[in-house]
Parts: structure tokens; C-alpha cells; sequence
């Protein structure tokens, strides 16, 4: 057993978790009128109540026992001094650098980081209002129409998610587009619609070597120089976000082109940095700059409250209780905002690709679960999709429902509406039917007695499926800053519980090595027998069956 199971917190909430396991919500709140005071929290206008969980009091003083001893508060403190706390690469973790709105100096290495920071946010504002204001001019001397990121992981999925999140501050007739699938026809059906003279492209990788991106963006270069016919145009219509300087000048970038990431900013945490470009172009540096402040905001409050009113460290410890205890396997994140429709996508990353881990810091193999699959869509979506199985089927699925108060538009009919949905689903999970609810449904339908009992099985709720409800007075840069800093550390708190390290990510790299060596396979047509049969088998197939002029 590791040290973390055998634990005097752990064993104390595995016996706990024996007490109360069979507890259900409906009775919990029907005991108590004050449940919802008790455990909700609030920063700003951010609600987090998370009152539908299958939890007591003492679950609450347990898991944040199990906290303390697992030295959360120290570890936040290193992640803030700018300790290497990703200890696989030697780095520091300072993607709260990149939104600090105070004068106080972060270090790594001795070295303050906050003056290359600001310098860069300026570059940003500079950048970003020249496209905005139209002074930007391409080749021809017309103005930007149209902005495409290429990028992968969190140099694409952070900048698309916020900008589709924070639509109604975008200039509308400056259109953004992203490109990540390396499938040629992302790329393509990206490219048919638009024209070169009026097309900048931000090429977003801190290494400038992932083979995805740069494949696309040789695409895109090659595209751009069929009407540009001169390399030196290259210059008003690419730009890079790199730490490899060279490389990006190599491709035919303007030095002052380049946007630089820093080792200590993980590409799935690095919308804060240079990665965001897109988002400042779309919705504004003021705009970009609140983005920062509401995930500062969030910081400091992580920072600085005690663990049993930390909205983070709660959110963290609740998918713990889970995970752990009632073994439960996945945890679905459900959005009630349009805009927030690529939220699921991005959270998924930052949680799988984390807490995905099965060594600890340790170098030992865990003998628990860590990460759990993490899944969701937007709720209205969802409800007619997957939410049965959450509801009636035989898998515990914690989950997390997010939703504004208004927005916008705030059309009565239709937000009315989508919040009754907010609220009732978040009570069926909780509440569930029982045998006599339904049955008495049935009774008043005029049922008769046999239909009634063929009907009835079907007809009943267990409930006690838990549920964290987050609301926010309205979409706005402000807000959004605060939810995924509140996601960020929630996943930086599960991994120092679980002792893994939630900054590399080594399964990544793996593939990254295998695909390539494979691809050297596939330049020619000769039979490959280097693999197991079945990747043979595959290969082989696909070499044969390829055109011949491929």
C-alpha cells in the first residue's frame, strides 16, 4: 500500500465512507433546512454550491484533513515562489505569472519573471490594435479580414474556447479561425473561403517542431505564396508564438513577429501568455487584460482562503471523494451557455492530459485512481443525448453544472427556460422518483393496474447522483477568467493529493515518437515488418491500397 492510502486521513474517510454510503440526498436535505448556507460558497458574483453531494459535515472536516496532511497549502506556496514543482522537466509552473495584476515579483531561478511578462502584454496590445484599427496592412495594402491559428492541444483548444466563449466582445467582421487536425481537410476547408492578401496567420508553437502544426503551416505557406509569389509578403501575413526564435525565422517570420512562451508555461495552461494573441485580437487587450484580472482574482482567493472555504481545493476534493471512495470512474462537465460550448473540450485536456498519471512523485506505480474521464456538452444538448445513463444507468457520473444568470441578449422566454432546466435537473439527480412517486403518476394517468405494474420498474429514479452547480451574474471576460482558474487549480490540488505530477506529459511525447518513426515507414512502398502483425497488417494494407502517386 502507498503511504497516501495507508494514510491515517485516508483510512479515516474510507470508514466514513462506509457510515454514509448509503445515505440519500433527499433525505439529507429534507433533515436539514440550513444544507445549502452550509455548503455553498461565493467569490464575487461566482456561486459554487455544491450542497447536492453525497456528503456530511464530517466528510467535509475529513477531506480537508486529508488536505492538510498532504501539505496542499505548501505546495500552493511553491507553485506561487516558483519552486520546480514539475519535477520530471526541472520547471517551474507560472501560468499565474501571466495574469499577477499587482507590482509583486514572481521568481524562478532567482529571476523575477513580471518584466518579460508586461513586456509581452504590451507587444500584445500594440499587435492586437494595429489588426483591430485596420493600420495593419498586407501585401496588397488591404487590411486583415480574417485571423487563423494553427496550433494543437492547448495552443489551439484555449484560445478557441475563449474566443467563442466571449463572442459578443468580438469585432464581427473580423473573422477567427482555428486549425489543429493535421487531416488535410481542416486545413483546406479553413483556406477555400478565404483570400491571401487579407488572411493573417499566428503560428502557435513554444517549440516550433510539433509536426501537426508545422505541416499545417506549410500548407498555409504554400497557399499564401501561390497568389503572394514573394517570400517577403510572408512577413505582413505570418506570425509566430515560439520559444524557438530561430526556427520561427527560419520559416520566414520578421523577428518582431514572434511572440515568446516561456519553458514554465505548460502549453495546456498557456492561454494567459502570447497563446491568447487570438483572443486579444478578437475581443480587445482591455478585454484580454479583465480576462486576466477575474483569473487573478481566483488565484489570490486560492491562495489565501482556508481550505474548508476554498472554492478550488472543495471542487478538488469532492471529485477525490469520488474517485477514490465510491470508485467512481468518470465526471461530466455541463454547461448551460452556448458559448461555452468548447468548454467541455478544454477542461478535458487540462484534467486528462494533468492527472492522467499511474507513476507518483515518487517514481513508484499508484495504487489508486487519479484522473477520472473527464466528459460533457452543453446541457440542453446533453439532456436528450447522454444524461439517461447519468440518470438510470448503472455508473455513478459526478458532475458539474455551469450556467450565467443572464446574458447578453437575456431573451425572458428563452433564459427562463434554460435556467428551469438548470434547476430541475441538478434536483432529479439529487432527488430522484421513488417506487410511490411513480406510482402515484401513473395512478392519475388512468392507467390500469396491470400497464401500471409492467410500467413502474421503469418509472423510478435511485437519485443520489451528486451535482456542483456554478453560477455567475453574466459570460464576460471577467467571469470566464475566474471559471478556469477555479478548474486549473482544482486539478493542481487532486494531483498533490494524488502525488503525480500534473504538469508533463509523457503519454503525449510517446506518440509524438512513435508517429514519427512511422511515418519515415510510409515514404516509400516496400513492406514493413518491423511492428507486431496488427500495426504491420495495417500499414501494409494502407500502403498498398494508397494511390501509387502518393
Amino acid at each position: 500500500m502507498s503511504k497516501l492510502t495507508q494514510s491515517t486521513a485516508w483510512q479515516a474517510l474510507e470508514s466514513h465512507f462506509e457510515e454514509i454510503r448509503d445515505l440519500h440526498m433527499r433525505d439529507q436535505f429534507a433533515e436539514d433546512p440550513e444544507r445549502f448556507s452550509r455548503f455553498s460558497l461565493q467569490l464575487d458574483d461566482l456561486l459554487f454550491d455544491f450542497s447536492k453531494n453525497r456528503i456530511t459535515d464530517k466528510t467535509v472536516k475529513l477531506l480537508c484533513q486529508l488536505a492538510e496532511d498532504c501539505q496542499v497549502p505548501a505546495w500552493i506556496e511553491k507553485m506561487f515562489a516558483g519552486d520546480s514543482i514539475n519535477h520530471t522537466e526541472q520547471r517551474a509552473v507560472l501560468h499565474i505569472a501571466l495574469r499577477n495584476r499587482n507590482n509583486q515579483a514572481i521568481k524562478t531561478d532567482g529571476q523575477d519573471v513580471m518584466p518579460d511578462v508586461r513586456a509581452m502584454l504590451d507587444k500584445m496590445r500594440q499587435f492586437s490594435e494595429q489588426i483591430r484599427s485596420r493600420q495593419w496592412r498586407g501585401y496588397t495594402e488591404q487590411p486583415i479580414t480574417d485571423i487563423v491559428n494553427i496550433g494543437v492541444g492547448g495552443s489551439d483548444l484555449g484560445p478557441l474556447m475563449a474566443t467563442e466563449a466571449l463572442r459578443p466582445y468580438a469585432i464581427h467582421d473580423l473573422n477567427m479561425h482555428f486549425v489543429s487536425n493535421v487531416d488535410e481537410n481542416h486545413i483546406s476547408d479553413t483556406l477555400e473561403t478565404l483570400k491571401p492578401e487579407t488572411t493573417l496567420f499566428i503560428l502557435a508553437s513554444k517549440s516550433f517542431t510539433t509536426s501537426d502544426t508545422l505541416v499545417n503551416a506549410h500548407t498555409a505557406r504554400k497557399w499564401f505564396l501561390k497568389t503572394a509569389a514573394d517570400n517577403a509578403a510572408i512577413g505582413k501575413h505570418f506570425v509566430a508564438v515560439s520559444n524557438n526564435t530561430g526556427a520561427a525565422i527560419d520559416f520566414g517570420i520578421q523577428p518582431d513577429n514572434i511572440f515568446k512562451m516561456w519553458d514554465w508555461v505548460g502549453g495546456r495552461y498557456s492561454m494567459w501568455s502570447a497563446v491568447g494573441l487570438p483572443i486579444a485580437i478578437s475581443i480587445g487587450m482591455d478585454h484580454f487584460e479583465q480576462l486576466l484580472q477575474g483569473a487573478h482574482e481566483m488565484d489570490e482567493h486560492f491562495r489565501t482562503a482556508p481550505l474548508e472555504k476554498n472554492m478550488p481545493v472543495i471542487l478538488a476534493l469532492l471529485g477525490i471523494w469520488y474517485s477514490n471512495f465510491f470508485k467512481s470512474q468518470a465526471y461530466a462537465l455541463l454547461p448551460y451557455d452556448q458559448h461555452l460550448r468548447y468548454l467541455p473540450d478544454y477542461l478535458r485536456q487540462a484534467d486528462m492530459e494533468s492527472n492522467g498519471k499511474r507513476i507518483d512523485r515518487d517514481g513508484n506505480v499508484v495504487d489508486y485512481d487519479t484522473g477520472p474521464i473527464v466528459f460533457g456538452q452543453l446541457g440542453i444538448t446533453g439532456q436528450h443525448a447522454f444524461y439517461q445513463l447519468m440518470h438510470q444507468g448503472t455508473k455513478l457520473i459526478p458532475a458539474d453544472i455551469i450556467a450565467p444568470i443572464s446574458n447578453m441578449q437575456c431573451i425572458r422566454g428563452h433564459h427562463r427556460l434554460l435556467m428551469a432546466n438548470v434547476f430541475a435537473q441538478a434536483e432529479a439527480f439529487m432527488r430522484g422518483k421513488t417506487e410511490d412517486e411513480a406510482r402515484a403518476e401513473l395512478k392519475a394517468e388512468g392507467l390500469n393496474k396491470e400497464l401500471i405494474e409492467i410500467l413502474l420498474p421503469n418509472k423510478i429514479f435511485p437519485g443520489n447522483k451528486p451535482t456542483n452547480t456554478l453560477l455567475f451574474k453574466t459570460l464576460n471576460p471577467l467571469s470566464l477568467g475566474r471559471l478556469i482558474s477555479l478548474y486549473e487549480h482544482k486539478i493542481f490540488v487532486q494531483g498533490i493529493i494524488w502525488n503525480i505530477n500534473s504538469y508533463d506529459q509523457w503519454g503525449v511525447e510517446l506518440g509524438k515518437q512513435l508517429a514519427s518513426n512511422v511515418l519515415a515507414e510510409l515514404e516509400d512502398h516496400n513492406e514493413v515488418t518491423s511492428h507486431d502483425s496488427s500495426t504491420n497488417g495495417l500499414i501494409n494494407y494502407y500502403k498498398r491500397s494508397r494511390p501509387h502517386n502518393d
